[in-house]
């Protein structure tokens, strides 16, 4: 009977990819039924993404671009996407395969800020002032429920990208005061030179009495720090002395106040990210105060997640209280799996470094940057595939190990450190469009078929290359930029000077089937990893992905055999000896294995396949 179901699933299976029908209403009847790891997702900045209402693109400013924050033709100012376009795509995402929407910030930001001659605007979002409305540059609150509750009713989740480590840069030092519109630099200021205890260093004035430092989070102790003037003096402009809400945000006592940080030790949790004030997130009225903020998100809105930034720069004793409110806060409004992840930014994608902040912060995952490297190394590299199978042995550190691992979300490009493409092209710079083309879509084979949740950037399926920051930021609709024009697209002749939102562009139909293959094919999902083949050369990477000795299609085993070589790649691989047969979900497989436990395995240059398994011993 065993093998009678699992041929039938294995039939379904094909029949769905080959149909290009997504079965998520097959496997949850409600959209919430779903687990992290059942979700395939797609990011957006919304300025980047269209523009489907002209009106709000100055954010009901007027004036030039130093005012309004608008101007299309510079990468970094607002372009003039906004929520009405993300909801009129929302087609154009599902086509993908998407089921699940990660939207950047659309909090209200400081428009411009910098030194002069070094402005730019937030269109980004990560500068906000408002924690509590929507951008006017995006639209309005119920454009956001109008979005949240559209992308609900066609079965996809909406994750919301939110900053707690800092707001936009309002607070000045007064020992930093611009002369001559020059500022000076605001080096960090430890703790240990200048303590909260004294004015200005160890030999001023005492301050602060009573205060047992900020490793003490009481109520209590922290009504004793009524002078934030210990490191710098801060001074609040008094054109934005109101201008953070909720109004407790205008308060300096609330903010560390020690100057920039350098990325290193103390620092990394208390210095300024690149100005931006840095909340005293230590502080036990500031984790009330963001508990209040973004509950009231999920109240409003009911959202299905929260991506959360630089959360490595963030003490962990804020995320241990602050995670388990938001799930609590999402269950009482009916949403069970509420998927958190941190953005732990380690590019050189050490696994003890992520994993350490799923054991110590307690988040539930963070994206997976190990993922990303690995993939960057091998498939846009030169290293062996033992660089995936290393990456694979972590997942044990993780709190929860490989079962935790199933719920990091993975990505090969972002809108920080470039798309996948940019690194292909700089690693290969003789190679033909043909064979960059092939190591984008293989990356993105490796994301779909493995552990983790699929991560899709938006641009990526139609061939953006961009690099690192506002490189990497283009528009989707019809861009003004040069730099972004001039960008060499990944399989189309076209550029990003016209819509970008074409379904038959090579790389968004590869990945639509990829999407179809891993809705259709639960060891995709839910499996565990096991590891079949690894090099310390470039060439052949194979993994089971194996489900569990219980259900319907218990222990059935999906081969993923991948080949980062321009070489054709023939070898054994070994599988559970119990089966007698397989079937391809992509590529060719043979038809049996050539003895029991060992599969011969054919695959093309930047290639892979998928077979799965079929009768059984």
């Amino acid at each position: 009977m065993k093998a009678f179901n699992r041929r039938l699933a294995l039939l379904a299976s094909t029949m769905i990819i080959a149909a290009g029908a997504l079965p998520s209403a097959a496997r949850a009847a409600d959209f919430r039924d779903r687990l992290a790891e059942d979700e395939i997702v797609y990011f957006l900045l919304p300025d980047r993404f269209d523009n489907a209402d002209t009106a709000n693109d100055r954010g009901g400013l007027t004036g030039d671009r130093s005012v309004t924050g608008y101007d299309p033709t510079d990468s970094g100012y607002y372009h003039g996407g906004d929520l009405k376009g993300v909801i009129r795509r929302l087609d154009y995402i599902q086509g993908l395969g998407a089921t699940a929407l990660w939207v950047g910030p659309v909090f209200k930001n400081k428009v411009v800020q910098g030194a002069p001659g070094h402005q730019s605007a937030g269109y980004h979002g990560y500068w906000i002032t408002d924690f509590t409305h929507v951008d006017p540059h995006f639209g309005t609150d119920d454009d956001f429920k109008a979005l949240v509750d559209a992308a609900h009713a066609r079965g996809m989740k909406v994750y919301l990208d939110i900053v707690i480590n800092h707001t936009a840069d309002v607070i000045q030092y007064k020992e930093c005061a611009p002369v001559n519109g020059q500022g000076k630099p605001c080096p960090y200021r430890s703790k240990a030179d200048y303590p909260y205890t004294r004015k200005g260093g160890v030999s001023g004035p005492a301050i602060n009495a009573g205060f047992r430092g900020d490793d003490v989070r009481t109520e209590d102790n922290f009504a004793h720090l009524t002078d934030p003037a210990y490191a710098y003096t801060p001074v609040v402009p008094a054109a934005e002395a109101h201008v953070k809400v909720p109004d407790w945000l205008n308060d300096p006592r609330y903010y560390h106040n020690r100057g920039n940080s350098t990325f290193k030790g103390e620092s990394s949790l208390d210095g300024d990210f690149g100005g931006l004030d840095d909340l005293m997130t230590e502080h036990p009225a500031v984790v009330r105060g963001f508990i209040d903020i973004y509950g009231g998100w999920i109240d409003r809105y009911g959202i299905d997640g929260y991506r959360i930034d630089t959360t490595r720069h963030v003490n962990p004793e804020f995320w241990q209280a602050f995670v388990p409110a938001m799930l609590e806060r999402a269950k009482s409004r009916g949403i069970p799996h509420f998927h958190i992840f941190g953005e732990v930014a380690d590019t050189d994608g050490r696994v003890a470094i992520l994993a350490r902040h799923t054991r110590v912060d307690k988040l539930p995952a963070v994206l997976d940057f190990a993922f990303r490297r690995a993939v960057v190394d091998t498939v846009a590299g030169t290293k062996g595939t033992d660089r995936l199978a290393l990456m694979l042995d972590g997942d044990a550190l993780y709190e929860g190990g490989e079962d935790a691992a199933r719920q990091l979300p993975t990505f090969v490009s972002n809108h920080d450190h470039g798309r996948f493409a940019f690194f292909a092209r700089k690693a290969f710079p003789d190679a033909g469009e043909d064979e960059i083309l092939k190591r984008v879509i293989l990356a993105n084979a490796l994301m779909f078929t493995q552990r983790g949740v699929p991560v899709v950037y938006a641009g990526d399926e139609q061939g953006f290359s961009g690099g690192e920051d506002r490189a990497g930021r283009e528009d989707m609709f019809g861009s003004r930029v040069p730099a972004y024009n001039a960008e060499h697209l990944v399989g189309a002749t076209a550029t990003t000077a016209t819509p970008s939102f074409n379904p038959d562009h090579p790389l968004y139909k590869a990945l639509a089937e990829m999407a179809r293959l891993r809705e259709a094919e639960p060891a995709l999902r839910h499996g565990r990893s096991v590891l079949r083949f690894a090099s310390e050369k470039p060439g052949l990477f194979a993994v089971s992905r194996i489900l569990s000795a219980s259900g319907p299609d218990a222990g059935r085993e999906v081969l993923v055999a991948v080949n980062t070589s321009t070489q054709m790649v023939n070898a054994q691989v070994e599988v559970g000896s119990q089966w007698t047969s397989f079937t391809a979900l992509h590529g060719r497989c043979g038809p049996a294995p050539t003895a029991p436990g060992s599969y011969a395995v054919q695959v093309a240059p930047l290639d892979y396949v998928v077979c799965a398994s079929g009768e059984a011993s």
